[in-house]
């Protein structure tokens, strides 16, 4: 199955390293960063996950829960969550989807026959709190993921969501942001830029970000 940008994000109930899940239940009203690692006990996994943990902080601030997944069972995510927590020095605050049916994978188009036909490759998905899918990421097994840039993102789709401005290559929050071209209008620019803009070309007008 492929999932592609807007789509409902397709819920599930399977065994994770904190019982049975509900996907969209145990969502709620979150945005969620569902990602997904091929094994346990494997070193770049083990980063990932510890990153992720440390990053609870600034989640918490975005109204955004974590999940993680591979193909293990939740025995063995329990087992490894010790490991995580020893060498990573942080706390796992977040559940381990257990898919050893691989139910979810395949659900999700998480296992990629020419890497693997069995573990999941490193995909990554952020899902707003109406369910539907706003980002996807995909890695390769060798290579951890940037978190930083999953903030970002996250970050970028937020202000969009609220105000009606684009965002720039590399933008940072704080950073000026970019008039869609479907706001032509001058008193509706007036209106909704306030602060307002200055313009190399008459596409590409740059206004201070509106909520800073």
């Amino acid at each position: 199955m492929t999932i592609r940008l807007g789509d409902t994000a397709p819920d599930f109930e399977q065994d994770s390293s904190i019982g049975k899940l509900k996907f969209h239940e145990w969502a709620g009203n979150s945005w969620v960063v569902l990602f997904s690692h091929p094994a346990d006990f494997t070193p770049v996994c083990t980063t990932e996950l510890g990153l992720t943990a440390k990053l609870k902080p600034e989640f918490d601030k975005r109204n955004v829960k974590a999940i993680a997944l591979s193909v293990d069972p939740a025995e063995s995510h329990q087992a490894w969550i010790k490991d995580i927590e020893e060498t990573q020095q942080t706390v796992v605050g977040f559940p381990i989807i257990a898919d050893a049916d691989r139910k979810v994978a395949n659900l999700y188009d998480m296992i990629h026959p020419e890497a693997s036909a069995t573990a999941t490759v490193r995909t990554l998905f952020v899902i707003d709190p109406n369910k539907k899918v706003r980002l996807t990421l995909t890695y390769p097994m060798s290579t951890g993921r940037n978190f930083d840039e999953v903030l970002r993102v996250i970050d970028a789709l937020q202000l969009t969501d609220g105000y009606t401005v684009a965002t720039p290559g590399n933008w940072q929050d704080g950073d000026d942001v970019i008039i869609p071209l479907t706001v032509q209008d001058p008193d509706v620019l007036k209106q909704k830029y306030p602060k307002g803009y200055t313009a190399a070309r008459p596409y590409l007008r740059v206004t201070p970000q509106p909520n800073k």
